[in-house]
């Protein structure tokens, strides 16, 4: 820390390095808690239940923030995590223990993975070809580091599991989406409708309790039927979703809060299903790397689909098609960047029926055994 101050780097984005490297690794945890301890038959409800308490969070995130910053002061909102700590004893009473490993922890994999990732992002931001040969370069030097190295941050040969590549991929892709879906619904109600943030806190709120009752609907029916079953559903889901705000927006708010309603339904049941499919494809041993590369993965594709999103919007990119049936010019660039997540879902859809295929399957039971 006191290097950190020598170099004039605010105690403030110290604090909340520290505060992303907890947040970050605490899910990547949990899904190696369930796909490590429970069996494949009942991961998906389990999967399901974190999916509806994550959604819960979310919806009741921003009542408590909007409570909390105007009654006391925002700062106090960062007292609130220190509520987990509770949890502690109850993981140290009912989880088995077990012996530790010989090994180290890359901190050099980690830290090239982190600024590759950043340089992408930054690029985004400020498209200054010197940031993208920068992440570009990290990046290659992160492949080379991972190939020589004992204890490598991200072991090499997860790659050659054709299921958790495509896992990955696919997840990606999604996840990428759906977080410029979170990113640009607010801005759109605030610009084309012109509310206020806690109007729109109202409107999101009823697709985040929807995602709370049917995370565990997804999970049971993925144990039934299949995570193929859920995920073709998920995605379905998504894109009439995306296509019915598309061309709402501009119209009565409440419209987009009922089409909201599916896009919320559809990302728990892909984030539920395709969790348990990506942890049927590991053995034992990689669950702990692998489920943390599926997270790792889930969290590049926030920052990237966000920066993304602020990308095409900031640089007039979106305004390309006038869809007769709305109603504001600035309705135009939401209403064609919501066409094009749509297009990226059902393109993301046809990848995962290309890889997670009869075929796929027997190669997944091997993998697993």
């Amino acid at each position: 820390m006191a290097l950190c101050f020598r170099l004039g780097i605010p105690r403030s984005s110290f604090a909340r390095a520290v505060q992303g490297a907890g947040a970050s690794a605490i899910p990547a945890l949990v899904m190696v808690v369930v796909a490590r301890y429970f069996s494949p038959t009942d991961r998906g409800k389990v999967f399901g239940l974190l999916t509806s308490t994550v959604s819960f969070a979310i919806a009741v995130g921003p009542v408590v923030g909007g409570f909390v910053s105007s009654s006391l002061h925002w700062t106090y909102l960062f007292v609130i995590p220190l509520f987990t700590l509770i949890s502690i004893p109850f993981f140290n009473q009912i989880l088995p223990e077990e012996k530790r490993k010989e090994g180290s922890v890359d901190i050099l994999g980690a830290a090239l993975v982190a600024f590759s990732v950043a340089g992408i992002i930054v690029y985004l931001s400020f498209p200054h070809w010197y940031y993208l040969a920068a992440s570009l370069a990290l990046f290659i030097w992160f492949i080379s580091h991972i190939l020589k190295a004992k204890d490598p941050f991200i072991e090499p040969s997860l790659f050659r599991n054709k299921l958790l590549r495509g896992g990955l991929i696919v997840g990606f892709l999604v996840f990428c989406t759906v977080m410029g879906i979170m990113f640009v619904i607010p801005l759109m109600l605030a610009k084309v409708n012109d509310l206020g943030t806690s109007t729109i806190g109202l409107i999101l709120f009823p697709g985040a309790m929807c995602a709370v009752i049917f995370g565990t609907i997804g999970g049971n029916l993925a144990d039934k039927k299949g995570n193929n079953f859920v995920v073709f559903i998920g995605l379905g889901l998504l894109v009439i979703s995306l296509v019915a705000i598309a061309l709402l927006v501009g119209h009565t708010p409440w419209f987009i809060s009922a089409a909201l309603l599916p896009t919320y339904v559809g990302f728990s049941f892909v984030q539920t299903a395709l969790a348990n499919r990506v942890s049927l494809t590991l053995s034992v041993s990689e669950t702990g790397v692998g489920m943390g590369l599926f997270n790792l993965i889930s969290f590049i594709s926030g920052a990237v689909g966000t920066a993304l999103v602020a990308k095409l919007l900031d640089g007039g990119m979106m305004d390309f098609y006038k869809n007769p049936v709305l109603n504001s010019v600035a309705a135009i660039p939401y209403s064609n960047l919501l066409i094009i997540f749509a297009a990226v879902i059902i393109v993301s859809g046809l990848f995962y029926l290309r890889i997670f295929t009869k075929k796929a399957a027997g190669e997944t039971s091997e993998a697993a055994a």
